[in-house]
């Protein structure tokens, strides 16, 4: 587990004691339920429950000996609960416990996840507003396209964002599950009416058929869903990284007093946090891979999934919960450079504009095509030389049969570009104000 960056309340969760909590939470429950049918006697519940404890370090030194985790903790729990052991666990498989209580954990971390979700999408709407009519530079191929808005970009992220927190929810919603249902899911052993006291108790759903397990297809879903939050956070801090080129420097990471960029440069402020959540990406993606191949099993269950998950489950949770806090302090300590945002956009001297022009002789020639060929000859020429592209125009005696001084000066208006805004973020937040 990537203990480094994992988070407080994640680590907690994923914890051997919270673990161990769940697993006689499950077992409790179910001795409740056995004494509800009459299948264990009733005033045995309230002595297991009085006696039942472990502790983490014994169920260690027991491992090493049985080599199987829920036999440890049995173990250790019937050192502790005396002869009234003998009802818990009655009917049981080990997997009844450990995937009901890990569908406990992944649901539990999936809210924390949530919850982060939520934080971010609030400081990407706040940078939304702030900067929703800042002209910057749009680019296609990493070439300049056409001007923008900061806002339109932010809008886009919360966009995205609010698209994330729905397929989370449904993660969630479908890792929701429990089993209480015997050795290869048939109920031999055990009444259903178990698993539906059980699952009811802990707010999950019954599965309404499984093996041995729950089946992987609900865990593959969650890490996908992971993956691709992951990915959106890695879309935003690339484009962070990008706009921070010194060549650009539109947008920079925030630096903190007394940080240190390079053991060589002092002058280095580079995006190192936007630089490792990318990186972190790469590892939930990977996982999510490693989820999908899990979905497949020998018969009724095998123990390939078992090893991966003790892995992928808890490092790519507490790794996106670590991404998700860590770019909302990203944005929250934003550095933005509207000035530069302007230099940038005339950095072309003008040929940013080269659409609008084309759209207004197109509307006066006798075709597209020789409009086009007007715009670009211009175009190219600017391009090659670095000369004014607007001061060609007006100085070009084709254009000029069609377009009048004040027409062409009309298609190098900036604010063409933001016309549209109020209806977009209209239609993202709903409203056109904060």
């Amino acid at each position: 587990m990537i203990e480094r960056y994992t988070l407080p309340r994640m680590k907690n969760l994923w914890s051997d004691e919270n673990k161990y909590a769940k697993w006689l939470e499950i077992e409790l429950l179910v001795c409740e339920a056995q004494a509800q049918l009459g299948n264990i006697p009733k005033k045995a519940v309230p002595q297991i429950k009085k006696k039942a404890k472990f502790n983490p370090q014994r169920i260690t030194e027991i491992e090493e000996k049985t080599r199987h985790d829920l036999l440890a903790f049995l173990t250790n729990l019937a050192e502790n609960v005396g002869k009234e052991s003998k009802y818990i666990h009655l009917g049981l498989t080990s997997y009844d416990v450990v995937d009901t209580a890990l569908s406990l954990l992944l649901k539990d971390a999936g809210e924390i996840i949530l919850e982060d979700l939520k934080k971010l999408s609030l400081a990407i709407n706040k940078k939304a507003f702030k900067y929703k009519n800042t002209p910057i530079m749009g680019r296609t191929h990493g070439v300049h396209a056409e001007p923008t808005t900061l806002g339109l970009k932010f809008a886009l992220w919360y966009s995205e964002v609010q698209r994330d927190i729905d397929r989370l929810k449904s993660a969630i919603e479908n890792i929701s599950y429990g089993k209480i249902s015997g050795v290869v899911g048939n109920y031999a052993h055990i009444d259903p009416k178990v698993e539906v006291y059980v699952c009811k108790k802990l707010n999950l759903k019954p599965a309404q058929i499984s093996s041995q397990i729950l089946q992987r297809d609900r865990h593959a879903e969650f890490l996908t869903t992971l993956a691709i939050i992951a990915g959106s956070i890695e879309k935003f801090a690339t484009e962070i990284r990008n706009l921070q080129r010194t060549e650009i420097l539109e947008m920079e990471e925030g630096f903190a007093k007394g940080q240190k960029g390079s053991s060589a440069m002092p002058h280095k402020r580079n995006p190192i946090t936007c630089e490792r959540l990318c990186g972190m990406a790469r590892i939930v993606r990977s996982n999510a891979l490693a989820s999908l191949e899990n979905i497949t099993l020998w018969h009724e269950r095998d123990l390939t999934n078992s090893s991966v998950e003790r892995i992928i489950l808890p490092d790519s949770t507490s790794l996106l919960d670590y991404m998700l806090v860590q770019f909302t302090k990203i944005l929250e300590n934003l550095l933005v450079y509207p000035e530069n945002m302007l230099k940038n956009i005339d950095k072309t001297k003008g040929l940013v504009f080269s659409q609008r022009l084309l759209l207004k002789l197109t509307e006066k020639t006798s075709t597209r095509e020789k409009a086009y060929e007007l715009v670009q000859s211009n175009a190219m020429r600017a391009w090659g030389k670095g000369e004014n592209f607007k001061k060609l125009v007006l100085e070009d005696k084709k254009i000029r049969e069609y377009l009048s001084e004040k027409e062409i000066e009309g298609c190098f208006d900036l604010g063409f570009y933001t016309k549209r805004v109020d209806y977009i973020f209209k239609r993202v937040f709903g409203k056109t104000s904060p």
